[in-house]
């Protein structure tokens, strides 16, 4: 590959992963957009690449979110046994599944988050009593820099939780996209927890499920090392930069800029699935 190549595969997977740390989505959802509508790339390939550089994103910004005591550590393992099953069950049917059928999924998934996203959320103040008591094992705080104390929360509708996070760990092994696209809706309105403990959990599971179908798409051929290798380098950049930015911006900004980010990529993601591919590799 020519380096200009590799240096542009670097800078882009350096600002998907800013903002997909951010966000606690690492760079999938936006990196395979980006790799097949606006570069030409085989979406199998670019999958490929993108679960690589979901593990490079995790692991890089993960540390700074325990750091801050974003993350909510015990969640996360609760919640990852039902994203690793669905990511189980999603390698077994991925390569069954037509192009345009992936593209076609993946406009549905960006629109479904943005919409969630879009709604009203309740403030999750519950009666200790109505609340499952293995949940309430759960129950954390996390700092809130504006108001300069601990903030406390509950988490609620564990169950409906555990339901959503296998569906996500089996989009996250089709579509390549690290699963915090849903992981974050999932526990932003069935869990109820804070935005920014949201994309700080997320970003802590989403190495995991990815790990749990790389194997295959190593196997399959599908992770091309002069493409996952500076994806993955860049990845490591863009998540510690994207884990200061959660730190420092107010969580209702961080809303409105992943709703019009997940809307400008579902309607490019809808063209192609319409055989429309709008771009550089058009």
């Amino acid at each position: 590959m020519l380096v200009t190549s590799i240096s542009t595969l670097f800078l882009i997977s350096v600002v998907t992963s800013a903002l997909g740390g951010a966000l606690g989505m690492a760079s999938g959802i936006f990196i395979v957009p980006v790799l097949t509508i606006l570069m030409g790339m085989d979406i199998h390939v670019a999958i490929g690449a993108s679960i690589v550089s979901v593990i490079a994103c995790s692991c890089g910004s993960a540390a700074s979110f325990l750091r801050e005591r974003l993350t909510n550590v015990r969640l996360a393992i609760v919640l990852e046994i039902a994203t690793t099953l669905g990511a189980a069950s999603g390698v077994l049917v991925s390569g069954w599944i037509p192009v345009p059928i992936l593209y076609a999924i993946f406009t549905v998934v960006l629109l479904v988050s943005a919409w969630q996203m879009l709604q009203r959320r309740i403030v999750n103040v519950l009666d200790e009593r109505a609340q499952e008591g293995w949940a309430r094992k759960l129950d954390a705080v996390y700092p809130d820099r504006a108001l300069g104390r601990d903030l406390a929360y509950k988490v609620d509708r564990l169950p409906a939780g555990l339901g959503l996070m296998y569906g996500a760990g089996l989009l996250s092994a089709l579509l390549g996209i690290g699963s915090g696209v849903l992981k974050i809706p999932a526990m932003d309105t069935a869990l109820r927890l804070p935005m920014k403990v949201s994309s700080a959990t997320s970003n802590f599971m989403i190495g995991v499920t990815a790990a749990a179908s790389a194997g295959a798409y190593f196997m399959r051929g599908a992770i091309v090392p002069s493409i996952a290798g500076p994806v993955a380098l860049g990845s490591v950049v863009g998540a510690l930069l994207g884990a200061r930015l959660l730190v420092f911006v107010a969580a209702d900004k961080l809303r409105i800029i992943f709703i019009v980010v997940l809307l400008g990529l579902a309607v490019q993601m809808g063209l192609a699935a319409l055989g429309i591919h709008v771009g550089v590799g058009a």
